[in-house]
């Protein structure tokens, strides 16, 4: 485990309804390193909420430890919490209240709170800083509790899910948005389902099934425990050459080449089309994709660590 690391879990479990009660977490190590996106990734119900709760000190472990900034932080709640920012995907805003009230209403709990129009123009806000909570979109509240968690400038962020809800341009601007914010050096602990998300933001990552890291790296350590992929079309039937640690998949005219050496397999490819006189249809040359790596793991559970 990497002593340097802000956020630090070794053994970590909890457990709901208490024994043998359900397992949401069980037993995971993780460590993320000052200044990097740490991403969550799992289907609904893998246990992504459940570590965030308990890393961001909402919620006590059944087992194991947890250090945030160097101190436990449920039971450092006090000392941490101007340290850290929180969103998660069940809000709770005073309905009554207007965007700005609620802004201006959370500031006062800070001890350095950024300017609440700097904060709501940066979520995209400005124009409905007089619009009340219960008049908002899903999307606009998803913003807010955005602008909630990054309005005490804090050294740690934890999201839960903040694109959920987003059309694409609201969550191409928040991704730009938390882009900024690592830059600035803020540390990023965010859950999410989207692979496009992950791949887009993060550093690193950890995916998450039924409460277990099954996969753990960098989003491409990760896609390359897949293979790459060679697709093309015969305009006539023709042996393919001998291609070793290759397997090949020839459905009709279709041929698909999965490898381990893209660019080696590739080469062989053409050289033997070339020499044998075969013209190659749809030629698709292409590494394997995180999406891949994650189906097949999500599927099959088998642990991959990069």
């Amino acid at each position: 485990m990497d002593p340097s690391a802000v956020i630090r879990a070794e053994r970590l479990t909890r457990r709901f309804g208490g024994r043998p009660g359900h397992e949401a977490v069980r037993g995971i190590d993780l460590a993320v390193r000052r200044g990097e996106l740490f991403a969550l990734l799992g289907t609904n119900g893998a246990g992504k909420t459940s570590v965030l709760e308990v890393l961001a000190g909402l919620a006590r472990p059944t087992s194991g430890s947890v250090q945030v900034l160097g101190h436990d932080p449920f039971r450092a709640r006090r000392l941490i919490r101007s340290r850290i920012g929180i969103m998660l995907q069940a809000r709770g805003f005073a309905a009554d209240l207007t965007v700005a009230e609620t802004t201006k209403a959370w500031a006062g709990t800070l001890t350095r709170p950024r300017p609440v129009g700097e904060v709501l123009e940066l979520v995209g806000l400005t124009s409905r800083r007089q619009v009340r909570i219960r008049q908002l979109s899903g999307g606009e509240q998803q913003r807010l509790g955005l602008a909630l968690a990054i309005l005490g400038q804090p050294e740690v962020l934890f999201l839960d899910e903040p694109t959920a809800g987003l059309d694409p341009a609201a969550r191409k601007h928040t991704w730009q948005l938390i882009s900024e914010l690592l830059h600035s050096g803020t540390t990023v602990l965010l859950t999410t389902h989207q692979l496009a998300e992950a791949a887009e933001l993060a550093d690193r990552l950890a995916i998450l099934r039924s409460g277990r890291i099954v996969g753990f790296g960098t989003p491409e350590q990760i896609a390359a425990t897949r293979p790459a992929r060679i697709s093309f079309r015969l305009a006539t039937a023709s042996p393919l050459p001998s291609l070793p640690g290759v397997v090949a998949s020839v459905n009709g005219s279709a041929v698909v080449l999965d490898t381990e050496d893209l660019q080696g397999t590739l080469s062989a490819v053409l050289a033997w089309a070339d020499a044998c006189g075969v013209r190659l249809h749809e030629l698709v040359a292409r590494p394997a994709s995180l999406e891949e790596a994650y189906l097949a793991i999500a599927e099959t559970g088998d642990e991959v660590a990069a």
